[in-house]
């Protein structure tokens, strides 16, 4: 059924944020303000998909933050995004009866299959309304792609072609009737999202750009020594990841301004590596947007003949980091308290679960909800990677006694987070099991009272996975399945380049520099 548009309504377009939280180089909102209609700014927090298996709060309190902070410089123009707590289709029904809508304009979203469905039904609505919509592209993300073969070459074209930046002396932006508003907004956000929480990192455009002005400062330098260390990392990585996530800074912002920072770097070689993870980032999220069954199925089909028994005592001790085992524990609860864990324990814990608990890696719906960074696109792939089910990539199964060892030597991570051990010495903090029965007295940690004893033998199930794994690995069915994948994902046919190309695309230094000073 086709609607006719009633001239007697305004004529508007709108720009509906999604998961590009910022006003620096946002192309939707930019080719907005081409097109001399008013525009009319909305947000909307969506019940179903906060409900969702993968959906926490901290998600939605990161990205309240963010609007909060959009609509604070909103303010001294008399605009703002209006924010709507209702289900999206709704929201534009609604919309559609106050105005004239000629163009949406948003950013192409690389979410779940709940927003990917979301967005089919929102393209049929719009067709139906005779409304248009202009998506741009998240990123280096490409729509439909067709092969991976001149992906990087198009990669590179996004990230050093010039910001996109509006125009700050004509918005253009108007505003919704408040009877109206009020009618169709939806009920209030929950007090636990609209307030804020210190122990996680707070969302917005200007957190966004001072983290990033730190880093390629002066934390750079770390970079690569501290990237495995549980402790370390925290100061020692970039911790851009949930603002890239939310979209409150984009890709190529970065990208350019690393470059402008990299021929005066106090450490060029952390500075190319972290560079490198830039183009890591959104190769991961590609695979998911080519593949979105990533989510939920084995990409690797040969793989659905491994059927492992699924055991709740063992999921709910490793969710609440009681496995008896101190680094897991400490970086289980870590990562529930604050959101963040470094990609070495996030391996490691994966690993953990899916061969030394021998469970299935889609019981891990839980992670999703605990990493502030959560990024469906990196999520589930990686989850996939580490847990073996690809078929071409190298299985990896960490010894989590190991790197206890190696990345926290002195045990300050774990006692930091399993504050059980805090009395045990040295040598047996990353075993405490193994202490006596008078060193236990001695050192008020009774193992089975206090602190849990291990909840598997790690060396005994690293050996029974390893075993099962890798004579999978030797099924010509995975095998099969192995070469679709890397015809699919990867660019067999170009040797790829670890070197760094300093890149300056014509007046983008400028631009660069500008807003990242007036942000700060």
């Amino acid at each position: 059924m086709i609607y006719r548009k009633s001239m007697k309504k305004e004529e508007v377009n709108i720009v509906w944020f999604k998961r590009d939280l910022r006003f620096t180089d946002n192309e939707p909102f930019y080719f907005a303000q081409q097109s001399n209609l008013p525009l009319l700014l909305v947000y909307v927090f969506e019940p179903s998909v906060m409900s969702n298996i993968d959906s926490d709060v901290r998600h939605w309190r990161f990205v309240h933050e963010s609007l909060l902070e959009m609509n604070l410089k909103l303010k001294n123009l008399s605009a703002e995004i209006f924010i709507f707590h209702q289900e999206t289709t709704l929201v534009f029904e609604e919309l559609t009866k106050l105005y004239q809508i000629n163009t949406v304009f948003s950013s192409q979203e690389i979410g779940n299959g709940l927003t990917y469905a979301r967005d089919k039904q929102m393209k049929i609505f719009f067709d139906q309304h005779q409304i248009k919509w202009s998506e741009f592209q998240t990123n280096g993300i490409v729509r439909r792609l067709k092969t991976r073969r001149d992906w990087e070459k198009l990669w590179k074209i996004q990230m050093t072609s010039s910001p996109k930046i509006v125009n700050e002396h004509d918005w253009n932006i108007i505003s919704i009737n408040v009877l109206d508003f009020n009618r169709i907004k939806g009920v209030e956000l929950p007090t636990v999202i609209t307030h804020r929480d210190k122990n996680f990192q707070q969302g917005g455009e200007y957190w966004a750009w001072r983290y990033l002005d730190d880093f390629i400062k002066q934390r750079h330098v770390n970079y690569s020594k501290h990237i495995s260390k549980p402790l370390l990392s925290r100061t020692g990585c970039s911790r851009l990841s949930p603002y890239l996530t939310y979209g409150n800074i984009s890709m190529r912002m970065i990208y350019q301004f690393t470059l402008q920072k990299y021929e005066t770097a106090l450490n060029k070689r952390a500075l190319s590596n972290f560079i490198s993870r830039l183009h890591w980032h959104c190769h991961f999220i590609q695979k998911f947007e080519d593949e979105p069954r990533y989510e939920t199925e084995n990409v690797n089909r040969a793989f659905d003949a491994l059927v492992k028994p699924r055991k709740t005592e063992f999921i709910d001790a490793f969710e609440h980091g009681n496995t008896g085992v101190p680094i897991i524990d400490a970086s289980m609860r870590c990562l529930k308290a604050t959101g963040y864990i470094n990609f070495r324990m996030r391996a490691m814990v994966v690993s953990f679960f899916v061969f030394n608990l021998w469970q299935d890696w889609r019981d891990l719906h839980f992670l999703a909800r605990y990493f502030l960074d959560y990024e469906p696109g990196i999520h589930y792939p990686q989850l996939q990677m580490q847990s073996g089910t690809t078929g071409v990539n190298t299985v990896r199964i960490y010894n989590p006694i190991k790197n206890s060892h190696e990345h926290d030597a002195d045990g300050l991570f774990i006692k930091k987070w399993v504050p059980e051990l805090v009395n045990v010495p040295l040598e047996f903090i990353h075993e405490p099991h193994k202490m006596s029965s008078i060193e236990k007295q001695l050192y008020a940690c009774e193992i089975g009272v206090n602190y849990p004893f291990p909840i598997v033998d790690v060396e005994e199930t690293r050996k029974h996975a390893s075993a099962i794994v890798w004579s999978f690995r030797r099924n010509p069915d995975v095998k099969l399945e192995g070469k679709r994948i890397l015809e699919k994902h990867v660019n067999t046919k170009k040797k790829s380049s670890k070197k760094i190309k300093k890149v300056e695309p014509k007046s983008n230094a400028k631009i660069v520099t500008t807003y990242q000073t007036r942000l700060l």
